[in-house]
């Protein structure tokens, strides 16, 4: 038996499909490895060289040759960029011929020391037996698994002809636009079923209720009729005001505490209670004839009844113009327009209210300086009457001047008596007859006038002298006269104080009368739907967002 000198690899082209683009990863995954789609030749990416890591087949009888240490293979494999579909590949291929692997690199290392494409989907070379085996030394070498060459003879296998399949880029389109067509359906499919669920749900949530409020304001809501009217607070001020007050004179600005004060009145319990006493307001809402959710239920109730008042009672001021608008509704027309003749009439003694008390702080201050100057007057006047009548005296001024004409008559008279005497008395022998009487004038006249000067100065037996009698009148008559312009003083501060509270009179005046209506204003079922329709659905978005929301976060 002959031997070669030295075993030679030869590569042998099987005919193999070409590698189809990657299909997405679902048909991936359903399409197994079918040898029967390798048509076409499948290039190994060498060549017509052998493997740079392959060994050369060891001669037959012999061990096979390692030149190479497994490590230093494995370097040079990675060194050649082999892409991770190939490495794979590689370990898909040793898995099938059950050569155990480390890693995807020692597969391809392995694959290619047995002689196997690492990167085909089947095993496209059959181990060769040697040529000691060929010849039925098969012992000699101990299960060696060299590879001989093939040789040009008729028994080698034939190629098998390629079966009438379709081209892998045909296979690829049809698989993807089956699955396009599948998640078409399912999308679909999930699109109905969560549009059915919506609109479930809206018509539970939102269609149902609104259909239930439409029922209720067009067929079972009591018709309550409303009267409208419209009135303003005006001022009676002077057209002559000077400054800031006649800038805002005759404006919305300066009555608009009033027009405020008035319209929370109309809209307190008080103005309920007084409406319930004149027109019994809580026993017509209590009637039976009222809907349910209108009626009041327990007329004992201040405060339920107070609630329907807030309700159908409706007062707005605006300020612009100045003017309170009153909506009054009612299960009838004239009993709309009585209770809002009523209210206007407590408005308007709310409004002579505020005013006669603004009158009366205005006046207050007046009055009481004129009543105290009046009545300081007259204790003044009562104080030199009480003087007059213990001096006796009707005026100092009188009574001096009386005085003084005494005592200068009573001096002319002195003078003439001392003439006399002198004249008497520058005769050598005067006539002692004549004398005498003479000297006792003068000394009554002395006496006399010395009397009256006393009277003037010095208070005597009969009563105080006239200096203090006249002092004490001139202070007292000086207080009356102080008293008197005082009191003139206060009268003209009373009369500017009665023209200034008439000018803050305040009035109201009636733009439009209420007149009865004779149609219903209340219930507005399209608007009252409409809005029903709007707020349950917001409460069902508010809720559906909410739920998404939580959803997610409990997903994530």
């Amino acid at each position: 038996m002959t031997t070669m000198p030295k075993a030679t690899r030869f590569r042998i082209h099987l005919p193999v499909a070409r590698p189809a683009p990657a299909p997405p990863a679902s048909s991936r995954l359903r399409q197994p490895a079918d040898p029967a789609d390798l048509l076409e030749p499948q290039d190994d990416g060498f060549g017509p060289d052998i493997f740079p890591t392959a060994s050369p087949a060891p001669v037959s009888g012999a061990t096979p040759a390692q030149d190479m240490a497994p490590d230093a293979e494995i370097d040079a494999i990675r060194r050649e960029g082999l892409t991770g579909r190939q490495l794979r590949l590689a370990r898909r291929m040793a898995e099938k011929h059950q050569i155990p692997a480390t890693s995807d690199f020692d597969a391809v290392r392995q694959l290619r020391r047995a002689g196997l494409d690492p990167f085909g989907r089947s095993s496209v070379l059959d181990m060769v037996t040697s040529a000691g085996n060929m010849d039925g030394g098969g012992g000699e070498t101990g299960g060696s698994r060299a590879l001989a060459p093939v040789p040009q003879d008729p028994q080698l296998p034939r190629t098998i002809s390629p079966a009438q399949l379709p081209s892998p880029e045909v296979r690829a389109e049809r698989s993807h636009a089956s699955d396009i067509e599948r998640i078409q359906r399912d999308i679909g499919r999930r699109r109905r079923r969560k549009m059915l669920l919506l609109w479930a749900r809206l018509t539970i949530f939102v269609g149902l209720p609104t259909l239930i409020a439409a029922f209720y304001y067009a067929v079972l809501a009591t018709p309550m009729y409303a009267t409208r009217s419209e009135f303003v607070i005006q001022q009676a001020e002077s057209p002559a005001a000077s400054g800031l007050g006649g800038l805002f004179s005759g404006t919305q600005f300066a009555t608009s505490q009033d027009s405020i004060a008035v319209q929370g009145y109309l809209q307190s319990r008080d103005a309920m209670l007084r409406l319930d006493q004149a027109v019994g307001f809580r026993r017509h809402f209590a009637d039976p004839s009222v809907d349910a959710l209108q009626r009041l239920e327990d007329p004992k109730s201040i405060e339920a009844a107070y609630k329907i008042y807030k309700k159908n009672v409706l007062i707005s001021y605006d300020q612009t113009e100045g003017i309170i608008k009153l909506e009054v509704s009612a299960p009838s027309p004239d009993l709309s327009a009585a209770w809002s003749r009523e209210l206007i009439k407590y408005a308007e003694e709310q409004v002579n209210h505020l005013s006669e008390r603004l009158r009366t702080d205005q006046m207050s201050g007046a009055r009481d300086s004129y009543d105290d100057a009046e009545a300081k007057l007259l204790a003044s006047q009562r104080r030199v009457l009480e003087l007059q009548e213990a001096n006796k005296v009707l005026s100092s001024e009188v009574e001096i001047t009386l005085l003084s004409s005494q005592i200068t008559t009573l001096e002319t008279q002195l003078t003439q008596e001392r003439l006399a005497l002198a004249q008497m008395l520058s005769n050598p022998n005067p006539n002692r007859a004549r004398v005498e009487p003479v000297q006792r004038r003068i000394a009554t006249l002395e006496d006399e006038i010395a009397n009256l000067r006393g009277r003037l100065t010095q208070d005597g037996a009969g009563g105080r002298s006239l200096a203090k009698v006249q002092s004490e009148l001139l202070v007292a008559q000086a207080d009356v006269q102080t008293r008197q312009m005082l009191l003139t003083q206060a009268a003209q501060q009373l009369e500017i104080a009665r023209i200034e509270a008439n000018r803050q009179q305040r009035y109201l005046s009636l733009a439009v009368a209420p007149v009865a209506p004779d149609v219903a204003s209340y219930p507005r079922a399209f608007e009252n739907t409409t809005v029903a329709l709007l707020i349950f659905a917001g409460i069902y978005l508010m809720i559906a967002l909410t739920a998404s929301i939580l959803r997610e976060q409990v997903s994530n």
